[in-house]
């Protein structure tokens, strides 16, 4: 029986800067419907991964495939139409618009036309965009802060709402830069149970991530990154045993030490 096609599939991607090389043929799978993290040490490659599935960076070698088809070279701006979305580590919300007007400017990505650009914004005042915008910050359980500003929320009401801003394109796969960066630990089960509610509607997910907490009680799947290159990927369950990850956090003398295994793995 043939396997079905993964919803995304790096093959032998690589990415220099100068003469530094930031990716090193690193090779993996997304399956449609699944719940993954890119983990790995400050400055292993993850954001990187995500520049170039997005599109912001093209690749040096290797294919990116979304659906069996590759999109090394189409622009970012057309990647969204394809069903890529992506959330950012540090919050790009409109601070001094409402919650409605931030996941309404996120429609802009299936607006078609100057007239259709102007209508989510509400400048010909209502209209099936808003309708659409409060019936899904409803359905994620947002919708008691339609009307607020979002300079006044909390923040981790506001890393959800960027989250939200981002389904609004519609995405089949859906890439989260540390979603629960600047989070508490109540904010960052909150969100856990949050994005499990989104990986539910059928969104793939792809999360880079240092709270280990939230990687376990989400991901089912983990690639690690170290120095550019992929040196797991494999379970979640499995990780924090794994020799070549244990010495890429903890370094080769106290990766020999179990002692340390786990509050290693816990930091990552």
């Amino acid at each position: 029986m043939t396997a079905p096609t993964p919803l995304l599939s790096l093959h032998n991607i690589s990415k220099r800067f100068g003469g530094l090389a930031v990716i090193s043929d690193v090779s993996f799978d997304v399956s449609a419907g699944a719940r993954m993290a890119l983990i790995g040490p400050n400055g292993a490659g993850k954001t990187t991964i995500f520049n170039l599935v997005s599109g912001f960076y093209q690749p040096d070698e290797g294919d990116i495939m979304m659906e069996g088809r590759a999109i090394q070279t189409i622009a970012s701006r057309h990647r969204i139409g394809l069903g890529i979305a992506r959330s950012f580590q540090n919050i790009r919300l409109m601070p001094h618009l409402s919650v409605t007007e931030n996941i309404m400017l996120g429609q802009q990505a299936r607006a078609g036309g100057v007239v259709e650009l102007l209508k989510p914004l509400s400048f010909f005042g209502h209209s099936h965009w808003r309708d659409e915008a409060q019936a899904l910050l409803k359905d994620m359980g947002l919708h008691t802060y339609p009307g607020e500003v979002v300079a006044n929320l909390p923040y981790g009401i506001r890393k959800k709402i960027e989250v939200v801003r981002a389904l609004v394109a519609r995405p089949k796969l859906l890439l989260l830069d540390e979603p629960a960066a600047g989070l508490n630990a109540a904010e960052t089960d909150s969100l856990t149970g949050f994005l499990k509610r989104i990986s539910d509607t059928g969104v793939t997910l792809l999360v880079v991530e240092h709270d280990m907490g939230l990687v376990r009680r989400l991901c089912d799947h983990v690639v690690v990154l170290n120095f550019g290159r992929k040196i797991y990927d494999g379970p979640t369950a499995n990780v924090q045993n794994d020799p070549l990850v244990l010495e890429a956090y903890l370094g080769p003398r106290d990766a020999a030490s179990p002692a340390k295994t786990a509050e290693g793995c816990h930091a990552a």
